[in-house]
């Protein structure tokens, strides 16, 4: 039995993602693939579950034979929508064993430079987002945003917002994937929107108010004649502009 034809499972989370690479090199497998445990396999495919425990320690360890430069950028990693991200994470982590932090510096193998192309991509609308996103004030007075992005951010911007909003309980949701991000001003934690009942959105009787004036100051310091479609658009791309509010209504 070939245990390198098998397409490895795991639960879906970063750290039982680990866990199983962490395996997968105790063993000296060289997997296929890697995939989610909800991945529809074809009849020429095999699955294989190993079972391991979601153990967090798996990061500490990691940490021991890699840089946190390195954790960092397979984390970015798994939070694209890359197909086969995971496969990917699995062989860069192989690479990284052998030159550490050298591996930065070897763009000639296209596991590295398509590993730290995604890291970008993911970094860029994570950034784009901390200023597309717009929070809009619940009758309960909890701040509320959607979003809509390519890749799977909401870990990263609700961290970033737990920073800047402390004393804010405010709720983002990703509408593509179905996650929100809840703060208390505790803590966090993310839920399948699917489990979090929220029947009907009702918002404060002031926020109609603020929308209205910030839409108006957006287009009081708006110099027509300097007007660049082409321009914002680059910086603006369309495909956010249904959750940011003083576009949303523009053709």
């Amino acid at each position: 039995m070939n245990k390198s034809n098998y397409i490895y499972l795991y639960n879906g989370s970063f750290i039982s993602l680990l866990n199983l690479i962490k395996i997968l090199f105790q063993k000296k497998i060289i997997p296929q693939n890697i995939k989610d445990e909800d991945y529809q396999s074809t009849l020429l495919e095999e699955t294989f579950m190993i079972k391991n425990r979601e153990d967090e320690k798996v990061i500490a360890e990691i940490n021991k034979y890699f840089s946190s430069r390195i954790l960092k950028t397979i984390y970015y990693l798994y939070l694209t929508n890359y197909e086969d991200k995971e496969l990917l994470i699995y062989y860069f982590l192989l690479y990284a064993r052998q030159y550490k932090n050298k591996i930065y510096y070897m763009r000639n193998l296209k596991i590295v430079t398509k590993t730290l192309k995604l890291e970008q991509y993911v970094s860029r609308e994570n950034h784009k987002f901390k200023g597309f996103l717009r929070f809009k004030e619940l009758g309960n007075g909890i701040l509320y945003a959607e979003m809509n992005p390519e890749n799977n951010i909401i870990f990263l911007l609700v961290k970033h917002f737990q920073r800047r909003l402390k004393e804010e309980a405010f709720i983002i949701k990703d509408v593509r994937r179905g996650i929100l991000g809840v703060y208390d001003k505790k803590e966090a934690y993310f839920v399948d929107s699917r489990d979090f009942v929220m029947k009907e959105i009702n918002y404060s009787s002031k926020e109609e108010q603020i929308q209205e004036m910030w839409k108006d100051f957006y287009k009081t310091i708006g110099i027509k004649e300097r007007k660049n479609d082409r321009c914002r658009r680059n910086f603006m791309p369309k495909k956010y502009w249904k959750y940011i509010i003083e576009v949303s209504d523009e053709k």
